[in-house]
């Protein structure tokens, strides 16, 4: 927990996060928003912002610390490893790789990540089927790139492995592969949802709209069946 002085200060020259404290206070707002709509409570979720795409280069939210207080001080500037590139930072996220992964893209400028209630409970009842597809719904709309509400948009769902790297190898793969791509976000197995836009303010609302969308599917569920 910060004191006011601690969450705003200004970072002396030569310091890692030193010139990005407007970045660092739009990440902070995410954490804010999330944490009053409980999509990241406990601690739970990371959020970063994308400095350089090749290489990967980041700032993200230290490890540990809660979403709706961050401060300046509560992030890590990392690299293309996933570590931080100065000393003497803070511990960034067991899942800083994931960051990176999608960082590797020329289009990403922001990688946010939330845990909620819906998104939870449907990456465990759609696990089996591979992902959720999403019809329909004019909300669709708010994801980059999509213009009509009469798009199927299918939101992948990865095993919940501890094996960071090698979930971090399965994204990357998918995100190459061809015959299946994978847009705006994708889900893990009874965790959460990771999503990406060309800046902060994209991937925010793209976790909006997927949220709203989640509620809609998991509600959804509990209608009787039509006969």
């Amino acid at each position: 927990m910060h004191d006011l002085d601690q969450s705003d200060e200004i970072f002396p020259s030569g310091h890692p996060l030193h010139g990005h404290e407007a970045t660092l206070d739009q990440l902070r707002d995410c954490g804010r928003l999330f944490h009053q709509r409980g999509w990241s409570v406990g601690t739970s979720s990371n959020y970063s912002a994308v400095l350089s795409n090749e290489p990967p280069e980041l700032l993200i939210t230290a490890s540990g610390n809660d979403k709706g207080r961050l401060g300046r001080g509560d992030f890590v500037h990392v690299g293309a490893d996933g570590l931080a590139i100065e000393p003497d930072q803070p511990r960034s996220s067991a899942e800083t790789m994931l960051h990176v992964v999608l960082a590797e893209l020329p289009d990403v400028g922001s990688v946010l990540h939330t845990h909620s209630v819906w998104g939870t409970l449907l990456s465990d009842h759609y696990f089996d089927r591979g992902g959720i597809e999403i019809v329909g719904y004019e909300m669709l709309k708010g994801l980059e790139g999509i213009a009509t509400h009469e798009t199927t948009h299918l939101v992948p769902i990865f095993e919940n492995t501890q094996d960071i790297a090698t979930l971090a190898d399965e994204v990357r793969a998918r995100l190459a592969d061809p015959d299946f791509r994978m847009t705006h976000g994708f889900l893990m197995k009874n965790h959460g949802l990771y999503t990406w836009g060309r800046d902060i303010a994209a991937a925010r609302r793209h976790v909006e709209v997927y949220e709203f969308l989640f509620e809609c599917e998991g509600r959804k569920l509990s209608w009787p069946v039509k006969k």
